[in-house]
This record gives structure tokens, C-alpha cells and sequence, in this order.
């Protein structure tokens, strides 16, 4: 039951967010052109760095830890706080450099003012942790939804007023400084202590291996960004960005929502296996039974969807999806697996299959990028199927059960979304002689999609429509 409530306000907050970040992506992409969403991403490359490295993984360890002492606590936020300052710094002095080995002399002044939202996301680091220990995602929630908000009001208005490439720049900032306050004030913690050094040394054999796997991820997730950029130009960038964005919808609004849910309650029955098991397979029938139709959709729909949604000056974006839709299921099942590997303290695990991914990624990207940005994608989709199978092993073998469980688990929802989309298939070819317009045959589509995959869930998902049912139920 708790992890149903949880995930319910994760998902709520996700869901926010998904259509926070869906009508600043319709708005703002109408407002702004391709070039500016390459800077943009050029620019998000290096902070997502910094973020990265803020806090050395240590704001998990306070959610894992079974017991927590006030001087962990201290620790980790003085920590956060000094790696925010400096990172801040660095970025701001470095930002000439990195504009130089992009080719962007743009981008130094776009650098320069992101690295104010480096220390105000650092300063709430340790509040949020705090609130997902104790599972406060009602709080969280609010919290999350009304920064977000006031980020994309500021960028629209920024962006009606010509601000341009800097409109998404107040975006990231005001998201963060308002998120930090709210945190600061709904945790109600405050630091009473001076940083430890014995507690630091403590918290490294977890966060360490945990922080190399996020340096490691950091390069696997942004290789694309640095060689796209780098060799192809802003407006491929953007392209290919605003793509990776649709693709990532489920991985950062589906998975991310019940890995938050799931990671307090997999850490507290760390002891016992075979109950962490049952948890998780039950957790991940759900998650493909919500992103296998959603990508299903998206690749079989990619076309009538980006002309409606964004406009006609993304011609190469469906060429792009026809790559990164598939690869969007298959993170959305394997990113799960954190949970698994950081709950029974087995994140070194976790290291060593992220640098075999980060070798599998950033070979694919080289390679691709010598057939354009849609090489990227699809060197980019055969490396995450390489990196699937022994991720997906090792995570079962942690959970000390067998393999064949989580295919049984997502065989029936992969089935029934394939079904959908060659019912959509057919549909389109029966709408293309009637010259129905893009608009009114995705609204089709999108009906006779739902209604398709909706009969599948009724007849064959009987268990994980029952945990469907039992997850909106207010009563729970």
C-alpha cells in the first residue's frame, strides 16, 4: 500500500510535468527556432555534468541508509552546497572553452547564467532526499508541478518578448530557485551540525561506485550531444534533441515515476530478496504495460504527430523517431534496474555495466555520425539492445530469481502493443485514399489506438489491470 501511494503522487507529479514539459515544447518550439534548441542542448551537455557531480551520489545513501544519523544529514548538504559553488564557478570560467570545442561562440553568455542554477538546485538536494526517505511525494509533488510551472511561464514570456536562446536559460533557472525554496520550506530540516569527515569516508563504498556509475551514464546519455554538436551542427542538434525529448517522455515520466516510488520500499526489505523481487517484476508489468503502447504509438504515428504537434520546420524529426521510439521501451524496462542494484548496496555492479554501456554508446555514436543524425539513432538503439541483455541478467540475478520471470512480465504488454500498431498501420493506409487531414486521422488514430490496446488490457491483463485499478483507487 505504501508503495502505491507513492507511486500515485510520483505519477501525478510526472504527469504534471509531462504536460508542463508538452506545452512548453508545442509553445516554444513555435516561438523558437531549431538552432536555438541546439544551443540549448549544447548547453544542457555541460550542466547536466555538473549536476552530476554536485553531490557524489551521496543524497541516495540518505535514502537507502536503514539508520540515519543528524551528521550524515549535515554532511551531505555542506557537501552539496560546496560542490554547488564551485561547480558554478568552473562553468562560468570554462564557458569560453567549451563554446570554442563546440564551434559556438553563442553559447558563453548562455553558460554564464545557467551556472547561477547550479548552487540553488545544489542547496535542496538534501530536503528532497529527506522527503523520499519518509515518502512525503504528496509534498513533493506540489513542489515539483509549481516550479515547473513558473519556469515555463517565464520562458513563454521571455520568448513572446524575443528573448530567444535565453528564454529556456530563465526556464532552468527560476525551476530550480523556486523548487530549492519550496523544499527548503516543506522539509522543515535544517543543517544544526558541521560537516564530518568520518561520515564522508563512511558514505564513499556506496556513493562512490554510484557516482562512477553516474560519470559513466553522464557520457552514454550526452555522447550524442557532444558529437551531433560538435560535427553536424546546432540545427541537427536540434532535431535530433527535440526527438531524444519525445523518446525520453516515458523513461523520465513513467520508469522515473515508479523507480521513486519503489527505491524507499526495495531499500527497506533490502534483507529478503524474494519479497524485492515480487515488488519489482510486479512494478516493471507496469511500466511496459503504460510505455510499450506509448512508443508503439509514437514510431507508428511519428509523421501526422510532428506535423500537427510541432509545425513543418521538423522534416528530419519522424526520420529520427523511427529509431528512438523502440529505444524509448527498451530504457524505459532497463533503467528500472538502478533500484535493484542501489537498494541491496550492489552499485558497483551498477558501475561496471555502465562503462560497458558508455563503450557500446559512445562507439555508436561515432560510427553513426558518419551517416548523418539518422545514423545516430540507429547506431544509438543497437547499443541499448546490447547493453539490455546484461543489465536485465544482472539485475535478476540480484534479486536472486530467474530471468524467464521478467520476460513473462513484459512479453504480453510488448505482444499486445505490437498488435495495436499494426492495427494503426492498417488504419492508415485506409485513411490515406480518403485524404482525411493530418489532424483529424491522428485524432482517429490516437481513438481506434486506445481502444485497441484498452480490449487487449481487459482481456489478457487481468492481474495488471487489477493493480491498475488498485493504484488509482483513492481508498488506498
Amino acid at each position: 500500500m505504501s508503495t502505491i501511494r507513492s507511486a500515485r503522487w510520483v505519477a501525478l507529479s510526472q504527469g504534471g510535468r509531462v504536460a508542463i514539459q508538452l506545452v512548453g515544447l508545442v509553445v516554444l518550439a513555435r516561438l523558437l527556432p531549431a538552432t536555438d534548441y541546439g544551443l540549448m542542448a549544447m548547453a544542457t551537455v555541460v550542466t547536466n555534468f555538473a549536476l552530476l557531480l554536485r553531490d557524489l551520489g551521496t543524497a541516495a545513501a540518505i535514502i537507502q541508509k536503514i539508520d540515519l544519523r543528524e551528521e550524515t544529514k549535515a554532511t551531505v548538504f555542506w557537501l552539496n552546497v560546496m560542490m554547488g559553488l564551485l561547480l558554478s564557478l568552473a562553468l562560468f570560467v570554462c564557458a569560453p572553452l567549451i563554446a570554442r570545442y563546440f564551434a559556438a561562440a553563442e553559447l558563453v553568455p548562455v553558460l554564464s547564467m545557467l551556472s547561477i542554477a547550479l548552487p540553488l538546485a545544489s542547496s535542496g538536494a538534501v530536503h528532497q532526499a529527506l522527503l523520499e526517505r519518509r515518502s512525503a511525494f504528496r509534498e513533493l509533488t506540489c513542489i515539483e508541478i509549481g516550479s515547473s510551472l513558473a519556469g515555463l511561464l517565464a520562458a513563454i514570456v521571455a520568448a513572446l518578448s524575443d528573448a530567444g536562446v535565453y528564454s529556456l536559460v530563465i526556464q532552468s533557472i527560476l525551476t530550480a530557485g523556486v523548487s530549492s525554496i519550496l523544499l527548503w520550506i516543506v522539509s522543515g530540516w535544517r543543517p544544526a551540525t558541521l560537516p564530518s569527515w568520518r561520515e564522508l569516508h563512511g558514505l564513499m563504498g556506496f556513493s562512490g561506485n554510484l557516482t562512477l556509475f553516474n560519470f559513466i551514464n553522464y557520457f552514454s546519455r550526452n555522447a550524442d550531444g557532444m558529437i551531433v554538436g560538435r560535427y553536424l551542427g546546432a540545427a541537427a542538434l536540434g532535431s535530433y534533441s527535440l526527438a531524444y525529448k519525445l523518446m525520453l517522455f516515458p523513461v523520465q515520466n513513467v520508469t522515473l515515476a515508479a523507480s521513486r516510488a519503489l527505491y524507499p520500499v526495495l531499500s527497506r526489505q533490502q534483507n529478503t530478496p524474494e519479497v524485492m523481487a515480487r515488488l519489482y517484476l510486479r512494478t516493471v508489468s507496469l511500466i511496459a504495460l503504460v510505455t510499450a503502447p506509448l512508443m508503439v504509438g509514437l514510431m507508428v504515428l511519428r509523421e501526422p504527430f510532428v506535423r500537427v504537434v510541432f509545425g513543418p520546420g521538423w522534416p528530419i524529426v519522424p526520420e529520427i523517431l523511427a529509431w528512438l521510439a523502440p529505444t524509448g521501451f527498451i530504457q524505459s524496462i532497463v533503467s528500472s534496474t538502478g533500484t535493484v542494484f542501489m537498494a541491496r548496496s550492489r552499485t558497483n555492479v551498477m558501475a561496471w555495466l555502465g562503462t560497458f554501456n558508455a563503450v557500446l554508446t559512445v562507439t555508436a555514436f561515432a560510427v553513426g555520425a558518419q551517416f548523418g543524425v539518422i545514423g545516430v539513432a540507429a547506431f544509438y538503439f543497437a547499443a541499448n539492445v546490447l547493453h539490455a541483455i546484461p543489465c536485465l541478467f544482472f539485475a535478476m540475478r540480484t534479486l536472486e530469481t530467474s530471468p524467464r520471470l521478467l520476460l513473462k512480465a513484459i512479453v504480453v504488454p510488448v505482444a499486445s502493443a505490437l498488435l495495436m500498431g499494426l492495427g494503426l498501420v492498417v488504419l492508415q493506409e485506409l485513411f490515406s485514399p480518403l485524404r482525411v487531414g493530418d489532424f483529424t486521422g491522428l485524432a482517429m488514430s490516437f481513438v481506434a489506438g486506445g481502444l485497441m490496446y484498452g480490449f487487449l488490457v481487459v482481456v489478457v491483463f487481468r492481474q495488471d489491470l487489477a493493480d491498475l485499478r488498485m493504484f488509482m483507487s483513492p481508498a488506498h
